[in-house]
Formats: C-alpha cells, sequence, structure tokens
C-alpha cells in the first residue's frame, strides 16, 4: 500500500512501488517507475521513461525526466535513470539522455542534489556525489563516485570529474579533474588534493603520502601529462595513484585541467 495524495495526478501505465508516498499536486507520467519507499513531497513533477530507485526522497517543485534542454532533441525515446537512497532537493531538474549521448542520463546511489541544481541530458553520475545548491552539470559529463561540487559551479560539457574530487564554490570547470584533485576559482585550476575527504574517508597515510609525491610529479616531472602519468603507472603501486593514472590514460574529448 502506498500513501497517494486525492491532488495527484498520476497517468495510466505508471507504477508505483510499496509503501511510497506521493504529495499534493505531483504529476507522474505514464512511463514512470518508482521503487519502494520513494517519497514524493508536493508539487513534484516525474515524467519520461524515468525509473527512481528505492527510498529517494524528491521535494517540492524538483522536475525530474523532462526532456533534455538540447536542441537537437527531436522527441526521441530517452530515459533516465536514479539509483537509490538519494534526495533531491527543491527545484531540482534531471533531463533525460539524447540519441546523440547514448539515450540515458544516469544517477547513481546515496546521492544528495541541494536546492536549484541541475542535472542534464546524458549525464552520467556515480554514487555518493554531492551537489550543492544552484550548480550545474551540463550534458554528457562523467561525474565518478564521492565528488562533491559546490554551490554556484558550472561543469563545462563532456567534462570528466575523477573519483574523490572536490570542487570548490562558484568555480567553472571546463576540463576534466584528475581523481582525488581539489579544484577552485572562477575559472577551475587544479589547486591540490582533497585531503579532507581522503581524511574523511580513512585512507591510508601511505597512499595520501603516494597521491602528494603523484601530485608533485604531474606538477614537476618531464615529458607531457600523460608521459608523466604513464611513469606514475610504472613506479607507483598505490591503489590510488593507480586510479589517478588510468583517469588520466583513459578515453576524453577534453584536456585536464593540470597542476598549476
Amino acid at each position: 500500500m502506498s500513501n497517494i495524495h486525492p491532488s495527484a495526478v498520476i497517468a495510466d501505465g505508471a507504477v508505483i512501488g510499496a509503501d511510497c508516498s506521493i504529495g499534493p499536486f505531483c504529476v507522474i507520467g505514464a512511463n514512470v517507475v518508482l521503487g519502494d519507499r520513494v517519497v514524493l513531497k508536493s508539487h513534484v513533477v516525474v515524467d519520461g521513461d524515468t525509473h527512481i530507485g528505492a527510498d529517494t526522497v524528491a521535494f517540492s517543485f524538483a522536475v525530474i525526466g523532462e526532456i533534455p534542454q538540447d536542441l537537437k532533441f527531436d522527441g526521441e525515446p530517452t530515459r533516465l535513470r536514479i539509483g537509490a537512497r538519494n534526495r533531491i532537493r527543491e527545484h531540482v531538474t534531471m533531463n533525460t539522455g539524447t540519441a546523440q549521448g547514448g539515450g540515458e542520463t544516469r544517477v547513481g546511489d546515496d546521492g544528495l542534489f541541494m536546492a536549484g541544481c541541475h542535472i542534464a541530458h546524458d549525464a552520467q553520475i556515480g554514487d555518493r556525489v554531492i551537489v550543492v545548491n544552484s550548480s550545474a552539470i551540463a550534458g554528457h559529463c562523467v561525474i565518478e563516485d564521492d565528488v562533491i561540487i559546490g554551490g554556484l559551479c558550472g561543469v563545462h560539457q563532456w567534462v570528466r570529474i575523477g573519483k574523490g574530487a572536490i570542487i570548490g564554490a562558484v568555480t567553472m570547470v571546463t576540463n576534466d579533474v584528475v581523481p582525488h584533485g581539489l579544484v577552485q576559482g572562477p575559472r577551475g585550476v587544479l589547486d591540490g588534493l582533497n585531503l579532507v575527504g581522503l581524511k574523511r574517508k580513512g585512507v591510508a597515510r601511505a597512499d595520501i603520502t603516494a597521491l602528494r609525491a603523484a601530485f608533485q610529479m604531474l606538477r614537476d616531472g618531464e615529458g607531457t601529462f600523460q608521459d608523466r602519468a604513464r611513469k606514475l603507472g610504472e613506479e607507483s603501486e598505490s591503489d590510488y595513484v593507480q586510479q589517478m593514472v588510468a583517469f588520466i590514460l583513459g578515453d576524453t574529448d577534453r584536456n585536464f585541467l593540470t597542476p598549476g
């Protein structure tokens, strides 16, 4: 049994999981699937081919699964898939994908999407990601696990942000960010490591030391940025450094923010 307010509008075909709570004036489209115990506060719109995982909560005036803000979109069938236990605050927007971008926007588990933030078409968002108030993730971005994006940030389309990185408030990110990096400034620069986040996660001192050495080598070593990364991969046994190396040597359509 689910608790559905009489003023909610639920289209035929929508699938509502067990023990959901759907508040006043919510609107749910025909192709929506809500997992068990999903909570929609008042005035939430969920449309499109959208699946929302169990125990996720969406607050008032969130719009989830509407069509992309992309002029190339021509009504083709695309999807939005949201994982479990996410908190989606007021006025958040999350769009479905585009045919050009693979057709699917995906959000992982245990995320916090604060008021007014935007997840654009075809973005791939990992687990435990925090996007702070009024920040925008543009189309085709890849945001890996445990990333924190500060308030009023903009992340350019196609950018990748590696696992465990942190973006300071009011930063424009135009190039890829290495795992565990710290980026800040009106035009973001790679300004160090996310040491606070690493310590909070209980990362071993030896790995933090290895990351510090890796950062210094990426900044001061000889050869191109990729050459330095390859050398790191040959020399370091730290799993965290290897994450960074794999990210740098992976496929990308953007340049990198490199250590200043």
